[in-house]
């Protein structure tokens, strides 16, 4: 059990090439699932069946776990049972039908195109280095709708300054190409040119965004320069980098950009995902149409 478990974990990192947050919660749903089935008698992963794993399931969900959790170990365990079955280890993929409860996603809180707009010049008024390179952060960050993983893993080679695109690592190791617009620009020359000399060390490297003492800037002090900024936004909701990377999308929809091309910026591998951000835009669409329309 424990080697099949092992192997597994590598598959998912090294094969799958999936986040490391992502390798950590499969491989604990597992070993519960491994854990369960060892309680009934199984000793070898093969020993698995659809009954087991309905079982296992049935009692998560009797602990009381949320149906995002219980719908997380189900995807778990059919990677794992998939798995299992393409390395002959298991004779048949016995979860393939295996069914989680339905999750309702919520619709993610977005900022207005003139928040937004505000939002990105707030550095501004802090100045400095640190000032140059939280404005460029913020205008990349809602150009790009960059994940916030991907936006700090990029060098300075990432970026093609003439043409205005950066090249991102995106989930499952999935590079893609992602335009970016004036503003932005201008802000990254800006820290290229000025402040990020300012910032630099002899461990800096090619790090395009580096943190107070020259390493590569965080994910944590991303999301906390996005918080600190967004006190200067009157009215707006409490959203980080990816309510900034939801409010990108959400505005190329509104302005008229096309779903698929829409898919291809976010870097998602469904439309499905991207498909929640026509759900934002129909209901600002509801309350337009419920405040001027006089038979609504």
């Amino acid at each position: 059990m424990a080697a099949a478990l092992a192997e597994f974990e590598t598959h998912l990192g090294v094969e799958r090439g999936l986040s490391p947050h992502t390798v950590r919660a499969y491989t604990a749903d597992v070993a519960r699932l491994l854990g369960h089935a060892a309680r009934s008698g199984a000793t070898e992963p093969g020993e698995l069946t659809s009954n087991s794993l309905r079982s296992w399931l049935s009692a998560e969900r009797v602990t009381r776990h949320v149906d995002t959790t219980v719908a997380r170990r189900a995807a778990a365990a059919r990677a794992f049972t998939r798995h299992l079955a393409r390395t002959g280890a298991s004779a048949a993929d016995v979860g393939a039908g295996l069914s989680a409860p339905r999750v309702r996603r919520r619709l993610p809180a977005v900022l207005t195109a003139a928040q937004a707009g505000a939002l990105v010049v707030a550095p501004d008024a802090v100045g400095g280095a640190i000032g140059v390179r939280d404005r460029a952060v913020l205008e990349l960050l809602y150009a790009t709708a960059l994940r916030v993983g991907e936006l700090v893993a990029l060098n300075v080679a990432d970026l093609d300054r003439e043409r205005r695109l950066v090249r991102a690592m995106g989930k499952g190791g999935r590079e893609r190409i992602v335009p970016f617009g004036e503003p932005a620009a201008g802000a990254l020359d800006e820290w290229l040119r000025r402040a990020r000399p300012q910032l630099s060390r002899q461990g800096s490297g090619d790090a395009l965004f580096l943190g107070r003492r020259g390493g590569r800037l965080g994910q944590r002090a991303v999301r906390d320069l996005v918080a600190r900024h967004l006190t200067a936004v009157t009215d707006a909701p409490p959203v980080g980098p990816h309510g900034l990377r939801h409010s990108a999308a959400t505005h190329l929809l509104d302005g008229g950009a096309d779903l698929r091309c829409v898919q291809e910026l976010l870097g998602h591998a469904s439309l499905t995902s991207t498909q929640l951000y026509t759900h934002v835009t129909v209901d600002r669409l509801r309350a337009s149409y419920e405040r001027a329309h006089p038979r609504a």
